[in-house]
């Protein structure tokens, strides 16, 4: 599958712009820890992609209408809805790096020959990295363990561990995730887990 580019740049030269998804492209939104990994396994053939520090999400832009039917955990679609305007704050193209004044950057720089990224390859790479970094899929929902209300999306934060026993899984609701403080058990079992499948993070 090519990936076709329709005429388009971010219009703004000066500021972040709210643009309406659907019309130029379809954007996909993962978490940054999520991202990191997929990053590394489309390698050069990813298109531009926008990091939003600020919310820990990074953006792929792919074409309009090509991964409605994505079902992928952590892994969220913006298309063009029939009653609401989706929009996508896209920063200036100069925007290459976070500092002080904003939070919102091309992580993978703005090129006017390819900045769409293949759809296929991207939900590949996608469904391999939540597998890698989060593991499956919870069943059903889950509490989250700060505001301790029910979450469709629950995301594993921790395994509690009792002497040599795991205990139940931490969740968390997306917006409290990347809150969750680290412990020394949780990045040591991660660490295992990467080396285990024969990748070290």
């Amino acid at each position: 599958m090519t990936t076709r580019n329709l005429p388009w740049e971010p219009p703004n030269k000066q500021d972040i712009e709210a643009l309406p998804v659907g019309k130029w492209w379809d954007a996909v939104s993962a978490p940054i820890v999520v991202a990191d990994r997929a990053l590394e396994l489309l390698g050069e053939r990813s298109g531009a992609v926008i990091q939003d520090d600020a919310h820990g999400k990074a953006y792929w832009l792919i074409e309009v209408d090509s991964a409605k039917s994505w079902s992928v955990y952590q892994v969220r679609v913006l298309a063009a809805l029939l009653d609401e305007i989706t929009l996508l704050g896209v920063p200036p193209v100069s925007w290459r790096t976070r500092n002080h004044d904003h939070d919102t950057y091309w992580r993978v720089r703005y090129r006017v020959d390819r900045y769409l990224t293949n759809t296929r390859q991207l939900h590949r790479a996608l469904r391999q990295a939540g597998d890698d970094i989060l593991g499956p899929a919870p069943d059903g929902r889950q509490l989250c363990y700060r505001c301790e209300l029910p979450t469709d999306e629950p995301v594993p934060v921790a395994i509690e561990h009792s002497g040599s026993v795991a205990s139940p899984t931490v969740y968390a609701c997306p917006t409290h995730a990347r809150d969750y403080p680290r412990d020394a058990v949780t990045q040591a079992a991660a660490m295992r887990r990467a080396l285990d499948q024969g990748r070290s993070r």
